[in-house]
């Protein structure tokens, strides 16, 4: 759970003060572990909450928070995507206020996809990019951007995410999974939860002098998709979905879908867990879904008891 990410960090130094841009599933689970450690938090949203005080930014119908609010900001994480025409949202917008202020560390959420197909070899941040989506190269073209930026840049790169309620055991309980076999294709995965404590890690070690340009943030165990629902449906208590192969199920897939099938890749966390020390709360998917498990039952709980 978070509170375990929670109890082992160390708080940011005093006077600190963080910015997320985006506050979506990842930078909603950052937020909450930095603002429990007692760290001011800044989050924006392309709609303000004023029960959260997030601030408006949306690059597409020019919102942005003012540079009197972004006042004394130290840290800053983006979880924004490229836009449509494949630039950064944020560093056309905001790259000028956010230099005139005293960051110590910024975060820009990317993704493994960067590395393109490796027919299931493993790859580190020493492996060349070679994106084959159009995707992952417009997230290249951000990250190149980020680091020219002039900024304190530290580039996150993730796998997969899940998490309570956005999890495999969603798919079983709505009826969605299917338990489809690509021999020998595997895939990479991080819990959210590891993304706020490995966030947390990477700005103590940067304050300490170790501040790699780029950091995969995944867990353990690359591992196909059907091994974790097969897990999955045995922490339910129900039988997995009959079996597909998938040059049968590929014939009736979106053009979206088959592109995360089309690369397969085993991603190494070397350089975050044993260069910089950090130490995964869900080492492997079997930890993470028992968790997914046990926090969709409280939330369940919860929701049953204010009924």
């Amino acid at each position: 759970m978070l509170s375990e990410i929670v109890n082992r960090s160390r708080p940011l130094p005093a006077g600190s003060r963080l910015l997320i841009l985006g506050g979506g599933f990842s930078g909603t689970a950052v937020a909450k572990a930095v603002e429990a450690l007692g760290t001011p938090v800044i989050t924006t949203r392309r709609q303000p909450c004023a029960v959260t005080g997030a601030l408006p930014f949306d690059s597409a119908t020019g919102r942005r928070p003012s540079l009197d609010s972004l006042q004394g900001v130290t840290h800053l994480l983006s979880t924004i995507p490229p836009d449509r025409n494949g630039q950064d949202p944020v560093l056309s917008r905001l790259l000028p206020d956010l230099k005139r202020l005293p960051l110590q560390w910024a975060g820009y959420l990317s993704t493994t996809g960067i590395y393109g197909d490796h027919q299931g070899h493993w790859v580190s941040e020493a492996t060349p990019a070679k994106p084959g989506q159009d995707r992952s190269r417009r997230r290249l073209d951000c990250e190149n951007a980020w680091l020219n930026s002039g900024l304190p840049v530290q580039i996150l790169r993730l796998p997969g995410i899940y998490g309570p309620g956005r999890s495999i055991l969603n798919s079983l309980r709505d009826g969605r999974a299917r338990r489809i076999v690509k021999p020998n294709q595997v895939f990479c995965r991080i819990h959210v939860e590891d993304i706020a404590g490995a966030c947390l890690h990477l700005i103590h070690a940067a304050a300490n002098g170790q501040h790699p340009t780029h950091v995969n943030v995944v867990d353990h165990c690359p591992a196909p998709s059907h091994a974790l629902l097969d897990f999955g449906a045995a922490l339910l208590g129900r039988p997995a979905p009959e079996t597909e192969d998938f040059a049968t199920a590929s014939e009736g897939m979106s053009a979206m879908a088959l592109s995360f099938w089309a690369e397969n890749r085993r991603v190494s966390n070397d350089r975050l867990c044993n260069m910089l020390g950090y130490e995964l709360l869900h080492p492997h998917f079997k930890a993470g879904l028992r968790d997914c498990a046990h926090q969709d039952s409280l939330k369940a709980t919860t929701s049953l008891d204010h009924r």
